[in-house]
């Protein structure tokens, strides 16, 4: 079965899924964003996450995915995650029920649905990514 793909900011994801992305980019998230056309033509930039049910597609842009990672404890100075992050509990309070969730579709079966993604080389260029979505 295909995995369930969501546009999300990056304010309204879980706590668990919040904790998940930090460790799968511990050195910050701007050298990780990738560029696409959302359904309305406009250009969105976005951090990709894969969960076990779920990719994700975070929106944010450079200058968001900088103040999240220099507003947040467990990024030090340089914006590198803090050795000892892994070792820090965390609760369950917010499950995400409620939030809502923008489904990457248009309509049409998964196999029809796909978002050609731009991986950032340098503030002017992208490169396209050949994966399709």
């Amino acid at each position: 079965m295909a995995k369930k793909r969501v546009v999300k900011d990056y304010d309204a994801l879980p706590e668990d899924t919040v904790r998940l992305i930090k460790i799968k980019y511990p050195n910050g998230y701007v050298d990780h964003l990738v560029s696409y056309t959302d359904k309305e033509g406009k250009k969105v930039s976005a951090l990709p996450f894969e969960a076990d049910d779920t990719y994700y597609l975070i929106r944010m842009t450079i200058l968001d995915a900088k103040r999240i990672v220099k507003e947040d404890e467990d990024f030090d100075d340089d914006g590198v995650l803090r050795g000892d992050f892994a070792e820090v509990e965390v609760g369950d309070e917010f499950d995400g029920e409620g939030e809502d969730d923008e489904e990457v579709t248009d309509g049409t079966s998964d196999e029809d649905d796909h978002i050609i993604v731009t991986r950032r080389r340098g503030e002017e260029e992208d490169i396209a990514d050949d994966t399709e979505y």
